[in-house]
């Protein structure tokens, strides 16, 4: 059994599985030159958002447990590092265009209640009875689920990383791996190892996105126009973001963010005339199969895989943490099918 354990990267990944393993009585280094959150997880949307509850596949269920997961975790962290990500589980609202989509959402409140395990609920409700900020929907009808949660990325990675370091674990810009080796390196990463491969098993995404001086903060985040709009617990508010395959500058903002503020603006009234605070850009990695890539590197014993996190890693950093720990320290693979390294090959 493994007990030494070096994690490359500090994003939410490589900053979840050192907490489970710490949780585990390893020793545990993390390794990153630009510190936690420097990637795409140091951004500003999080939200921590469920998938359509039908079709149900090994993904939405894995899913649906971090998720549940989640308020007990942050909280846990919280208590160990002393430093708030603004974690809530809040509830989301979706506007429902017209009679044929409020059929379909209604029909989908009896699925929710089955798959979701009676623990949330996805329904429909008048717009009216949803307070002030909420998304135009053309029916007056909106989705209503209390599954989707938030958080503030960034402070998110530093809650981690405080916990990290108050639990024993250490977080260093460079130096030698050692022990089981998790490498957690984000879209640079998936580069990296689909040339080691010799194959492409991922890429990067870039997105963009826009924080607003908007206080909602007790109000449920909302998904309207394709776009994430997330009231955070610091009186900010966050909308995000594109979706970008190709792109020259990694981190820097153009036009696009423009459209994103302007099609909030259109979709949610109360955002009509608030203040941009800031802007972020920044490459999500994403693996070939779209779940995260998690498990052994093929033909390099010793050495896991942690990556391709997406849109949806923070919602599903609790309990990939947990099996990546499992694997590396207990040698239990509980990894569900398609998320497997092998299954990007």
């Amino acid at each position: 059994m493994a007990r030494d354990v070096t994690i490359m990267g500090a994003g939410i990944f490589g900053l979840s599985v050192a907490w489970a393993c710490l949780q585990r009585g390893a020793s545990v280094r993390v390794i990153d030159p630009g510190g936690p959150g420097a990637g795409s997880s140091g951004g500003i949307v999080g939200a921590l958002a469920p998938h359509v509850p039908e079709n149900w596949n090994a993904k939405k269920a894995f899913q649906l447990e971090s998720l549940l997961m989640a308020e007990s975790w942050w909280a846990g962290i919280a208590e160990a590092g002393g430093v708030s990500p603004g974690y809530a589980r809040a509830g989301r609202l979706q506007p429902i265009a017209d009679a044929a989509a409020l059929a379909l959402a209604r029909s989908r409140e009896e699925s929710a209640a089955a798959l979701w395990q009676d623990r949330a609920e996805w329904r429909v409700i008048a717009a009216a009875d949803a307070g002030p900020f909420r998304p135009h929907s053309p029916s007056g009808f909106l989705i209503h689920d209390t599954l989707t949660a938030r958080l503030h990325p960034a402070r998110a990675c530093a809650e981690l990383a405080a916990a990290i370091k108050a639990r024993g674990g250490t977080i260093e810009a460079e130096g030698s791996p050692s022990g089981a080796v998790i490498w957690a390196t984000g879209w640079q990463g998936l580069a990296a190892l689909s040339q080691a491969l010799g194959k492409s098993v991922g890429t990067g995404i870039k997105g963009q996105a826009v924080l607003l001086d908007h206080d909602a903060r007790a109000a449920p985040q909302l998904f309207a126009d394709g776009l994430h709009v997330v009231p955070h617990a610091d009186g900010t508010t966050a909308i995000g973001s594109t979706t970008e395959r190709d792109f020259d500058a990694p981190d820097r903002t153009d036009r696009q963010v423009e459209d994103l503020l302007a099609r909030a603006r259109a979709a949610v009234p109360a955002l009509s005339d608030r203040p941009v605070l800031g802007t972020w850009a920044g490459v999500r990695p994403r693996a070939k199969t779209r779940a995260p890539m998690l498990g052994a590197w093929p033909g390099r014993p010793g050495h896991f895989i942690a990556n391709g996190g997406f849109k949806i890693g923070f919602g599903m950093a609790p309990k990939a943490g947990v099996v990546m720990a499992d694997l590396v320290l207990e040698g239990r693979d509980a990894i569900p099918d398609g998320f497997r390294v092998e299954d990007n090959l």
